[in-house]
């Protein structure tokens, strides 16, 4: 009996998310006449949804959690939001100071202000992405440092146990990073175990983290945890990014620029 009873709760469950997922926003009245279950049931229900990270409770309902679609290559993803990248680039730029120490890390946006730094002076680039090591190899007055490691073809990045074992080595640099997805209550989250394994070391090095994201990786989630939003100091994003993401973010005290 307590094992229907168990089955039939998680079958209901399984419908509720479809449901949830189908209509973006729902309140507890409309679950309660769909479902023919009590308040006390469709509260319950949702709170081992939103504990599964599978739904995001509101006031008086719930709303569908943004899945991130499946990332494509870095090179293909170059070409998506590129005047957006652009913008951010130009903005997360202006944060770095010649004789400064930085780290840049892999991905498009990162790359893009990778080529914003090419003419600063006495400045020195921690990386592991092969992107910003071609786009600053020549830049006379940029010392570029590339940890090793085993190349991440897809991302042109290097990752595992000699990237990690480097970044033991270094403190108290700003980093400049890039992230696959940005929510509220799942915080930062990235779709690869091993890269998410690298990214937690390079936030934990960081005495300041800027984060460089367009308005697309905001409000939602991917399959791995990174970090909590708490490690952020600044956010640069771009004018499509949501209002109420942006003064959610804002509240929790980060820094948020829209360039």
């Amino acid at each position: 009996m307590l094992a229907s009873v168990a089955e039939s709760a998680v079958e209901r469950q399984r419908l509720l998310l479809a449901w949830i997922e189908q209509q973006q926003r729902v309140s507890v009245p409309e679950i309660t006449a769909h479902f023919a279950i009590s308040p006390a049931t469709a509260r319950r229900d949702l709170e081992t949804l939103a504990a599964e990270g599978k739904i995001r409770r509101v006031h008086g309902g719930a709303i569908a959690v943004r899945r991130a679609p499946p990332e494509p290559p870095v090179l293909q993803r170059a070409l998506e939001q590129a005047d957006e990248k652009k913008r951010i680039a130009a903005v997360a730029a202006g944060l770095i100071a010649d004789g400064e120490t930085i780290f840049l890390s892999s991905g498009t946006t990162v790359m893009e202000v990778a080529h914003r730094l090419r003419e600063r002076h006495n400045l020195t680039v921690f990386t592991n992405s092969l992107l910003v090591v071609n786009e600053l190899a020549g830049a006379p007055g940029v010392e570029v440092i590339l940890l090793g490691g085993v190349v991440r073809a897809s991302e042109s990045s290097l990752v595992g146990a000699l990237t990690l074992r480097a970044l033991t080595e270094l403190r108290a640099l700003k980093v400049i990073f890039g992230i696959r997805a940005i929510d509220l209550e799942q915080g930062l989250t990235n779709n690869s175990l091993e890269e998410s394994l690298l990214d937690r070391e390079i936030l934990r090095i960081g005495s300041e983290i800027i984060i460089v994201a367009d308005h697309t990786k905001l409000g939602r989630v991917s399959t791995v945890f990174v970090a909590p939003l708490d490690v952020i100091d600044v956010l640069v994003t771009d004018t499509n990014a949501p209002a109420e993401i942006v003064q959610s973010l804002r509240e929790k005290g980060i820094d948020v620029r829209i360039a």
